[in-house]
């Protein structure tokens, strides 16, 4: 398997062949960056049935991921529900009195496509109680684990101590990407063991997000990213909570995956608009959109490639 510093120069090198990655279907293909996104969508995939379960570095994504898909002329894309619990582990999803959000009793009607979920650390016996429940009542569907970037920069568990904040003026690759290292192997590992123990039923993918992250703070530390000059552009307090830029990254991951095509040349959505001036907005959209595209076709784990 890959390491993180692999990952990044791979997704470093690829940016550069994103441009040249406009739509494609499931899954897929390498088209011309040229081809205006109006055609492409033109012939849109079938909108996907998706819920989501998660903490304050997921809950957001539903939303902007459905505001892309509009975009992309998938009317028919529907979120169907979320259970949204700050700071959580999947299982306290899991344990929520009387399924207050309804994600057991989705899972057992069957009508659904993709479930979203985003642990916070291992070990999480609730990302297999979901999976096992998915097996029974709704075998079909996609199960995305997130893997997301690491809360105040360190590989340690908050919920047992707070750590330090971050200096994010001082920029560390070597550092950034050893803490992240471990915590991306273990995902990996668990995704690898749930696929082989439930063969497929249902299918289990990595949402590469904080390689994506991690790819973006390169080029911020880099000076190549429209808009955005400092590291701390990107969050809202030392925890590492996203602000529009980096929701927007993370739902460009999501779109990537659940539709298995690249979002280079769709409109800025409206989550992104007004975050700096309309010509630079442009131009720091699309380069969300290569960051994210890249970050998942290159991620073994995903499903979804470029060619």
């Amino acid at each position: 398997m890959p390491t993180t510093p692999r990952r990044l120069l791979t997704l470093t090198l690829c940016i550069a062949f994103s441009l040249a990655l406009a739509w494609a279907g499931f899954p897929a293909a390498i088209v011309r960056a040229d081809e205006p996104a109006q055609s492409a969508a033109a012939d849109p995939p079938k909108g996907q049935r998706v819920y989501s379960i998660g903490h304050s570095f997921h809950v957001y994504m539903p939303n902007i991921l459905t505001q892309i898909a509009h975009l992309a002329g998938i009317a028919d894309h529907q979120q169907v529900g979320l259970s949204s619990i700050g700071g959580s582990y999947v299982m306290q999803h899991w344990d929520a009195a009387g399924d207050q959000f309804k994600s057991k009793a989705t899972l057992e009607s069957g009508k659904l496509d993709v479930l979203t979920i985003a642990p916070l650390f291992l070990p999480d016996e609730g990302i297999e109680k979901f999976v096992h429940l998915a097996s029974e009542k709704c075998p079909q569907i996609r199960v995305l684990v997130q893997e997301f970037w690491l809360p105040f920069d360190v590989n340690v568990n908050f919920r047992n101590g707070k750590p330090p904040a971050p200096d994010r003026n001082v920029f560390d690759p070597q550092k950034l990407e050893a803490e992240h290292d471990a915590y991306f192997h273990g995902i990996d590992e668990l995704v690898r063991t749930l696929n082989e123990k439930y063969q497929g039923k249902p299918a289990v993918f990595v949402v590469p997000v904080g390689q994506a992250v991690l790819a973006l703070r390169k080029q911020i530390a880099d000076g190549t990213v429209p808009g955005i000059s400092k590291q701390t552009d990107l969050f809202t307090d030392a925890i590492g909570h996203a602000r529009p830029p980096l929701e927007v990254l993370v739902a460009y991951c999501y779109f990537a995956e659940i539709y298995g095509r690249s979002p280079v040349g769709l409109p800025v959505p409206p989550a992104l608009v007004r975050v700096v001036d309309e010509e630079t907005t442009d131009k720091l959209n699309r380069l969300l959109q290569e960051i994210a595209w890249t970050a998942v076709t290159t991620h073994p784990l995903s499903g979804v490639t470029a060619k």
